[in-house]
């Protein structure tokens, strides 16, 4: 696991590490560990979120070769069931044959015609175009005519397929057949979530967003919690933003966001009563009210016990739940687009995904699962409900409270395209600490983008 690797600098506030000592039900040992990110590089060239050159250098040298989750296993659970996974020019049918999940590119062997527009479920992938069909595990089925195509070897004439494996019922796909394998790839990643097991889960909503900027502003959106202040200000009374702990392993980061602490950056203290009102959600001119904190009982503490209850209620009281695990914010990222949350709690539901549209560098696919745990028989998936461009994210009431979140950072990433776009300087900064999760990110980009 990691090797608490502490950092040179953090704020003055009350370190994550510090601050979990106090909670009444300790955490599990994978929030204990630190493993940070040495300082580094911290200049980032503009033109990688500005230029059509670095997205087709990202087709070829990151897209085309890299394990990209597709879909869920509960998507596709029935022999036919098949999903499209599109990643700028690139088109992939991931499908059940019954015996096992597999993937080909979707494309017809004779003149090119995708073989499906849709997700869906086939017997076979029949081409509507000349109606040459090939069986679901990508073997050929039929030729139309096949006496008029005698160059054509039926033992060689199959579907492309590229690798398909899974990780948690997640599945994952990569175009280069000869690359190591996903567990390879996903390095200690499964032994943070054995406690959070996302196979046990399912997908309660998923929403998926056209925004209007490069798919990698958009993702740095949710790397830091530095924008906290700017964006968010009314968290500032019940997290602790500046005292975040953030940790990097191979391939993958952690960010772990404390709540029920305020924010360092706070001129003042807040009662534990105050707090408490905070956490609630409860603004300065609310005039309802407030709830009241039980004596001897610290507002972080309080909120625990209430939030355990209710997931009790769902997996049961055989796991111990951590105080951490139930009120954190526990954020990774999994290289280049995948960002799956742990924990107990609400917030443990997240996992985004962020992609290009289409083949277009200037704007981005922004998706959010709620993948929540259950109890008996596993509910249906979700089906994914699109956003326009110019949709608000509270057109998605399924995601509760945070579809105004996701509205604050909405609107400022157009804008931060913008400036970009703009910018005469040439190179963004980034912090030594608080945004270390987009520095690793970026020196495993430039990493791939050199590689030949």
């Amino acid at each position: 696991m990691g090797s608490n690797k502490k950092i040179h600098a953090r704020s003055p506030g009350i370190s994550y590490q510090d601050l979990i000592k106090l909670d009444k039900i300790s955490p599990p040992e994978i929030l204990t560990i630190e493993n940070s990110y040495p300082p580094g590089t911290s200049s980032i060239p503009i033109n990688r979120y500005t230029d059509k050159e670095f997205h087709n250098l990202e087709m070829e040298k990151i897209w085309t070769n890299i394990w990209q989750m597709a879909c869920r296993e509960e998507e596709i659970p029935n022999a036919g069931d098949y999903i499209i996974y599109e990643i700028g020019t690139y088109s992939i049918i991931i499908v059940n044959t019954g015996d096992e999940i597999k993937a080909h590119r979707n494309v017809c062997r004779h003149r090119g015609r995708q073989l499906c527009d849709h997700d869906g479920n086939k017997p076979n992938f029949t081409c509507p175009y000349h109606g040459f069909s090939w069986n679901l595990d990508g073997t050929i089925k039929r030729i139309t005519s096949q006496w008029d195509f005698p160059e054509i070897d039926k033992s060689d004439f199959n579907l492309s397929s590229v690798r398909c494996e899974s990780w948690g019922g997640w599945v994952f796909i990569n175009m280069n057949n000869e690359t190591d394998s996903l567990l390879s790839f996903l390095g200690e990643l499964p032994e943070h979530f054995k406690i959070w097991p996302p196979e046990e889960r399912y997908i309660q909503a998923h929403v998926a967003k056209i925004m209007d900027c490069n798919w990698k502003t958009c993702q740095e959106a949710f790397m830091e919690a530095l924008h906290i202040m700017g964006t968010h200000p009314q968290a500032l009374g019940a997290s602790g933003d500046e005292n975040s702990q953030f940790d990097v392993w191979g391939n993958f980061a952690r960010a772990i966001t404390a709540y029920g602490t305020q924010s360092p950056r706070l001129e003042y203290e807040l009662t534990e009563q105050e707090l408490f009102e905070s956490m609630l959600g409860r603004s300065i001119d609310d005039k309802t009210p407030p709830g009241i904190l039980p004596e001897g009982v610290s507002a972080r503490e309080y909120v625990c016990q209430l939030s355990r209850e209710n997931s009790e209620k769902i997996i049961g009281s055989d796991i111990k739940i951590s105080d951490a695990e139930i009120i954190d914010t526990i954020y990774y990222n999994l290289f280049p687009n995948f960002h799956p949350w742990g924990g107990w709690g609400d917030y443990s539901k997240i996992v985004y995904r962020f992609r290009p549209l289409k083949d277009r560098h200037d704007k981005s696919i922004m998706e959010c699962y709620f993948l929540s745990p259950f109890s008996g028989e596993r509910p249906p998936p979700a089906a994914i409900k699109w956003l326009d461009e110019d949709e608000p994210w509270t057109n998605a009431p399924e995601l509760g409270v945070l579809a105004k979140v996701f509205q604050q950072d909405s609107f400022n990433l157009p804008k931060v395209q913008k400036g970009l776009n703009n910018s005469p300087f040439g190179e963004i900064k980034l912090s030594n600490y608080q945004e270390s999760k987009i520095r690793h990110w970026h020196d495993l980009y430039s990493t791939w983008i050199k590689k030949t």
